[in-house]
């Protein structure tokens, strides 16, 4: 098989990030908290450095640009509002009745760590296969399960040292426990919960299809074929 046109991903991932951009422009303005929107997105803006940083080594698959792109739609929608104050119990009135009754805290922060889990998975995945270049399809699996707990985990703790080093209502509104003392280990167990559903519906796709699109990629990226076509695309550009 031979390896996708790179110009076209290029184009393809520019149009998403324009999409994004727009996104994010809408929901920075006005942000119930200005403060706690900026600390919210300190982590965005070191994720997407780190992504443009190694886009000169390493392009992430469209897939993977999309789960990333949705993702941080969600991500953008909880610094909006705060996580714990999204109109979540609003919009369940609006469109689903029966389930807001149910709805005794605001639960939009674990549904985006359950998101976290299940849709950057698949990038850890694609990412560790072209670094590591494992064989052995166990390992595929597990390291990026561990490490998306790892990050979930580490979170937590960067949550808590804001808190204490910002205190006051910065620090509660940044942390969102909403006053359950359990908070943390939640988020965490619900980001497992999100990794482990995508790492077997991946296996399970991967086993059906018969191929690894993920390998796949990240074995392009080697390939004299990409690489010829990532440097002709950068010297058109210049």
């Amino acid at each position: 098989m031979s390896p996708p046109d790179f110009p076209a991903h290029r184009r393809f991932v520019f149009r998403l990030s324009f999409v994004y951009l727009l996104f994010w422009i809408a929901l920075a303005i006005k942000p119930l908290y200005p403060k706690d929107w900026w600390l919210e997105n300190i982590v965005v803006a070191v994720g997407i450095l780190v992504l443009l940083i190694a886009w000169r080594w390493y392009v992430l698959s469209r897939t993977s640009h999309v789960l990333i792109f949705v993702f941080l739609l969600f991500h953008g929608i909880g610094a909006h509002y705060t996580y714990s104050e999204v109109p979540l119990q609003d919009w369940a009135n609006q469109f689903i009745p029966a389930l807001s009754e149910t709805l005794s805290r605001n639960h939009y922060d674990r549904f985006v760590h359950f998101a976290y889990g299940l849709l950057l998975f698949f990038p850890f995945r694609e990412v560790f296969l072209h670094v590591a270049k494992v064989r052995a399809t166990f390992w595929t699996y597990l390291v990026p399960f561990s490490f998306v707990l790892a990050t979930s985990l580490l979170y937590e703790l960067l949550e808590w040292a804001a808190a204490i080093v910002l205190g006051g209502d910065l620090g509660m509104a940044f942390l969102g426990t909403q006053g359950d003392i359990w908070d943390a280990q939640q988020d965490s167990f619900w980001a497992l919960i999100g990794s482990l559903l995508a790492s077997l519906a991946l296996l399970l796709h991967n086993h059906w299809k018969n191929r690894d699109s993920a390998r796949e990629w990240a074995g392009w990226q080697d390939s004299p074929d990409w690489r010829e076509s990532l440097i002709t695309s950068r010297n058109d550009s210049q």
